[in-house]
């Protein structure tokens, strides 16, 4: 029987384990990916230093990207938009699989619906262990939305489309539309900076970008921003702003976004994923100024439809491979993660194209 390595993370503070294991026989409508790049999202640290709780152990990675190695006897080979599979291409996946014909998912939030399975996040158990990134496979579980990738997309690029991209398309779809708009987006991470490209790519007015750090804000304007606001020095805000996307989380953030807008406006928050002080809002200025306030988590698959189709046609317009300050191997997963942690970069990448034994 085939083999695959995996690094099973057993909680924080301790080291990372590889393990051997034998690839199962798939299920109906499975498939088996060998994994040849991951990135480490926000999620991915916040689990490693504790601040976010998964059962253990547990393989941490989502934002990945890989090819088919293996299709189950009864799969129909072709992808969610009808494109023909076989063995070797290169696709990308949703973080999730669920229901398809539950009332949530009929409401166009399948990420929420019965059934729900979230890669990266999953624990480990004697026949299902190969459900993250930090692994040579994954197997690709029945309702999960797969796509076929060009080739021409860098592995390093590709391995965001799954979590970052398809999640700010989906912000993008709550705002009604950015173009002639004039946006602030709050956080310059890469939610931020895929935020920025989005909005330039589709014709806003004007982008303006909010944080704390300066090195990023100079990074930001390489993806469309076109003015950026250091929010930690006491500086005018922006006035008449038709759309706020908070990306960062902070509670402070959110309140300065609400600040700008414009009548009508609509403020869009996906950052906050995490615990943090309440956000503080004036109830009348919301009614009178007839603001909206949207939230998402993750996406819908029209979404990362979107996401696919924008990295196709905008991976070479923005710097998008340089949002990976450094690659490690699979086998050095470990410092990988401390140095995201210590180094508070992007993104850091696990390459698996050069493992000298992928553990078959």
């Amino acid at each position: 029987m085939e083999k695959a390595k995996l690094l099973a993370f057993n909680g924080p503070g301790s080291p990372l384990e590889m393990l051997t294991v034998e690839i199962p026989p798939l299920k109906k409508d499975e498939l088996l990916i060998k994994n040849l790049y991951t990135t480490i999202c926000g999620s991915d640290l916040h689990t490693y230093c504790g601040l976010r709780t998964e059962k253990t152990p547990t393989v941490l990675g989502h934002e990945i990207v890989g090819e088919i190695a293996k299709f189950s006897e009864d799969h129909i080979r072709v992808d969610y938009l009808g494109n023909p599979l076989k063995i070797g291409d290169r696709v990308t996946w949703s973080i999730f699989s669920s229901n398809s014909t539950s009332p949530l998912a009929l409401r166009g939030m399948p990420q929420k619906s019965d059934n729900l399975f979230k890669y990266g996040h999953a624990q480990i158990t004697s026949d299902d262990a190969l459900h993250g990134g930090l692994a040579t496979h994954c197997v690709i579980k029945a309702s999960t939305t797969v796509i076929k990738l060009s080739k021409e997309i860098p592995l390093n690029v590709a391995a965001t489309i799954n979590c970052s991209i398809a999640t700010v398309a989906g912000a993008i779809r709550l705002s009604e539309g950015v173009r002639n708009k004039r946006i602030f987006i709050t956080g310059s991470g890469l939610l931020g900076i895929v935020c920025a490209a989005m909005c330039h790519a589709n014709g806003a007015e004007m982008v303006y970008m909010g944080d704390i750090n300066s090195d990023r804000l100079k990074t930001s304007k390489d993806f469309g921003v076109q003015e950026t606001l250091l929010l930690t020095e006491d500086l005018p805000l922006p006035k008449g702003i038709d759309i706020v996307f908070d990306m960062s989380g902070s509670a402070e953030a959110m309140e300065k976004g609400l600040q700008t807008l414009a009548v009508g406006g609509i403020a869009v928050w996906i950052g906050a994923v995490f615990k943090s002080r309440a956000v503080q809002i004036d109830a009348e200025k919301i009614v009178r100024g007839i603001i909206s306030i949207k939230g998402l988590h993750n996406y819908n698959h029209d979404d990362f439809v979107a996401a696919v189709d924008f990295i196709t046609a905008h991976h070479s317009s923005y710097p998008f491979e340089e949002i990976v300050s450094k690659e490690f191997g699979l086998e050095d997963s470990e410092n990988a993660l401390a140095y995201a942690v210590a180094q508070k970069p992007i993104r850091v990448g696990i390459n698996m194209t050069n493992q000298k034994n992928d553990g078959q």
